[in-house]
């Protein structure tokens, strides 16, 4: 299964993605999650569509964030090699802090960069999606069954930090949480498997930055499930942003922020002062 959100005649719809000729296509339309309780207002019946569709490469639509979660939660630390570049110690447990749902952005929009920051990181990250109602998950390293039905599918996003209020403030919310600070996309999918590795890379205007592998997380999916639903109950469509690998570092206005995961496609974001 592999899915995307879009706008299509000024409306969001969700769509189911396929590959042709190594070339990612909406070839359907198909029913929102359960979470999006706004779309299913719109369409009153989910599952009912009242026009034809034409499949249609996915680069020719307005991309949307492929969720809508309740809340973000993400993960400090999770490499090695990470945690050391910013001089931190290697965590013995996993590092939790949150993003607002405001902080979403969508495929190809432009992270507005605060006045309030001198120094704003990218951070491409795999992030899984939540498929069910989860609490107190049992971490069990041979049952990977019951993890892996509580999770809908994975996609691609962008962790910005403003680092310079994150180093100055015991608290992360406002570095972490600013609007746009979460780019997330362009599809949610299924098919991939992090316990076999995948690669994740970020390039910034064509360089490559940084260049890691989920299999080099130092707490593993499973393990994240069971310790964050000890203290909190995950809702279908919540988002979990799972860590970054080396090679962060400070934008530019007007840099271009591709982090390409294989299987997943390639997140694209600019990057510009706040307006406001």
């Amino acid at each position: 299964m592999k899915y995307c959100r879009f706008l299509l005649d000024g409306q969001p719809h969700y769509g189911a993605v396929e590959d042709r000729a190594g070339q990612p296509w909406i070839v359907d339309l198909t029913s929102a999650p359960e979470e999006d309780l706004s779309f299913r207002l719109i369409h009153h019946r989910a599952s009912s569509f009242s026009f034809s569709f034409e499949p249609m490469p996915l680069s020719a639509v307005d991309l949307l964030p492929p969720v809508t979660p309740s809340k973000i939660i993400c993960v400090g630390r999770n490499y090695r090699d990470h945690a050391k570049e910013l001089g931190n110690e290697v965590p013995t447990e996993p590092l939790l802090f949150f993003k607002p749902p405001s902080s979403l952005l969508a495929p190809g929009g432009v992270v507005r960069m605060p006045e309030a920051s001198a120094r704003v990181d990218f951070e491409g990250e795999l992030a899984l999606v939540v498929g069910r109602r989860t609490t107190k998950l049992a971490h069990d390293p041979n049952n990977k069954i019951a993890w892996r039905s509580l999770v809908r599918g994975y996609t691609i996003a962008n962790d910005v930090t403003a680092r310079d209020l994150q180093k100055k403030e015991a608290q992360w919310t406002r570095a972490k949480g600013f609007d746009t600070f979460c780019p997330v996309g362009p599809i949610v999918s299924d098919e991939v498997d992090p316990e076999a590795g995948l690669t994740v890379e970020t390039r910034v205007n064509g360089d490559l930055r940084q260049h890691g592998s989920t299999i080099d997380f130092i707490f593993s999916i499973p393990a994240l499930l069971s310790y964050i639903t000890a203290a909190i109950t995950l809702e279908p469509g919540d988002l979990i942003l799972t860590g970054t690998p080396a090679g962060v570092g400070p934008l530019a206005p007007g840099d271009r922020v591709e982090v390409s995961i294989p299987g997943l496609g390639v997140l694209v974001n600019t990057f510009q002062p706040d307006p406001n």
